[in-house]
């Protein structure tokens, strides 16, 4: 458990279900793709445990990143929770984090073609932004909590693995140099609530 840096209502944080690209450790970025039988059986998974743990669904808000595999998911996830499949809203800055020309591409096949890029990441991962119109950590962080900052009702959040790491340094205070490593896990909750951060 960490202390939150800034006061926020209570997030229910989501990652998408599995694809086919995570299963092949493939860099999907803001690249459409679709989820797997074991993504579609994660996304059922999660709303069975959403409605276990938060079941006054009208306190809720629903927001989603406008990418195939998180909406998906969210509409797994409400029809689990006996909600309307439309009961959310995208938002762009939910998207995940881009990866610009490594997107579509495995870690060994970015290590053979892009060598010195990869070792300037190594050297700072959060700051660093790939090739061809890639993002930063640090830039996913912003226009993410420039969206949180706008919350406030307690909401639900679906989104992507490097959404909820900028969300972790963001809100819980998580190092830097530890969050771009960190392993946000599909079929579960990051629940932040009052000042804490927990997986459910």
């Amino acid at each position: 458990m960490k202390e939150t840096a800034i006061p926020t209502p209570t997030i229910y944080f989501i990652r998408h279900g599995e694809t086919d690209w995570n299963a092949e450790a493939r860099l999907q970025g803001q690249r459409n793709t679709p989820l797997n039988p074991r993504g579609l059986k994660q996304a059922r998974e999660v709303g069975r445990k959403l409605k276990t743990l938060a079941p006054d669904r009208a306190r809720l808000d629903f927001i989603c990143s406008p990418l195939q595999r998180t909406l998906a998911t969210m509409e797994i996830v409400l029809e689990e929770y006996g909600a309307p499949a439309d009961a959310f809203r995208t938002d762009e800055r939910l998207k995940e984090i881009a990866f610009g020309a490594w997107e579509g591409k495995t870690w060994p096949e970015i290590a053979a073609e892009y060598p010195q890029e990869l070792e300037e990441r190594r050297k700072d991962r959060w700051y660093y932004s790939p090739p061809g119109g890639g993002e930063s950590y640090a830039m996913v962080q912003n226009r993410v909590m420039d969206l949180v900052r706008e919350l406030r009702r307690d909401t639900v959040l679906v989104s992507h693995g490097g959404v909820g790491r900028a969300m972790l340094v963001a809100l819980a205070r998580f190092p830097r140099l530890r969050a771009p490593l960190e392993d946000i896990v599909q079929g579960h909750i990051l629940v932040f609530e009052k000042g804490r951060v927990l997986w459910v």
